[in-house]
């Protein structure tokens, strides 16, 4: 009896390590996977992408009547005796993106000869995109192209160009000759963008029958004043835009104030409940 007693203590306590060993491995595996479930929720919130910023609204959403753009006294005194005073409109697909309208007039002046005026105005609007980018830098980069291109016109001579101050939000003024019909034709194009619209203009002239070739001044700035009205002429469909919304929302609350006032007044509304 007093063998077995000692040997009974040491069974017991070769019994008690396996569940010290069970326990810490436990504990490790725990703190393994802690760490995963971690990392792995990191890389899950890094993984995740910002949202793309928004581009600029256009700030214009349509365009002017093209004819009406610029004033009829001012027609009246750039193209003489035109042979529509109302102006020829283009031919255009959506009028609200792009639009034009042009003007031509001979003035006889008997023994004099002749002076012949014609002036084109054209209008092209464009629309914020997220994925092309806002309509102004949209407009920008046609204003770049249109600008180019009126510097480049077939046959020209002596081209010039210069900023056009005052004119819209940025302006170039485009000057050069141009020979043709065996008279010599003075050429003004001013390119002009106000927000998301690029505005062009080119006024010319000749002298017919041994008149006098127009001089350059007398062009610049008649194609000056012509583009100004053109450009003023944008700016007064955002006004008329934002009267319209006004208007509209005067109605409603016209029309909200008196459905209230005659559900008020209503005899209905007045009547005792039956009991």
């Amino acid at each position: 009896m007093h063998r077995s007693a000692p040997r009974l203590s040491r069974i017991l306590a070769c019994a008690a390590v396996p569940v010290m060993l069970v326990a810490v491995g436990c504990s490790s595996d725990s703190g393994s996977d802690g760490k995963k479930s971690a990392g792995s929720s990191s890389s899950g919130t890094a993984g995740s992408k910002s949202p793309e910023p928004t581009v600029e609204p256009a700030k214009f959403a349509d365009l002017p009547d093209p004819c009406a753009s610029i004033g009829k006294k001012t027609i009246e005194d750039l193209v003489p005796d035109a042979k529509k005073k109302g102006g020829t409109a283009g031919g255009s697909t959506d009028l609200s993106v792009r639009s034009s309208c042009s003007w031509n007039g001979l003035d006889d002046q008997g023994v004099k000869g002749s002076q012949y005026r014609w002036m084109d105005v054209g209008f092209t609007r464009f629309d914020s995109d997220q994925s092309l980018g806002s309509g102004a830098k949209r407009a920008t980069a046609d204003y770049t192209k249109q600008v180019t291109k009126a510097k480049g016109a077939e046959g020209a001579k002596k081209v010039a160009a210069e900023p056009a101050a005052g004119i819209g939000d940025e302006a170039t003024l485009v000057t050069y000759g141009l020979s043709k019909t065996d008279e010599d034709f003075v050429y003004a194009t001013v390119v002009a963008r106000t927000g998301n619209v690029v505005v062009t203009l080119t006024y010319n002239g000749a002298g017919y029958a041994g008149a006098k070739t127009p001089s350059s001044s007398d062009i610049v700035k008649g194609a000056q004043k012509a583009a100004g009205e053109a450009v003023a002429a944008v700016g007064k469909t955002e006004q008329s835009a934002g009267s319209e919304d006004a208007e509209k929302d005067t109605k409603k609350d016209e029309a909200d104030a008196k459905s209230d006032a005659g559900s008020e007044d209503s005899p209905k509304s007045k009547a005792t409940p039956k009991s």
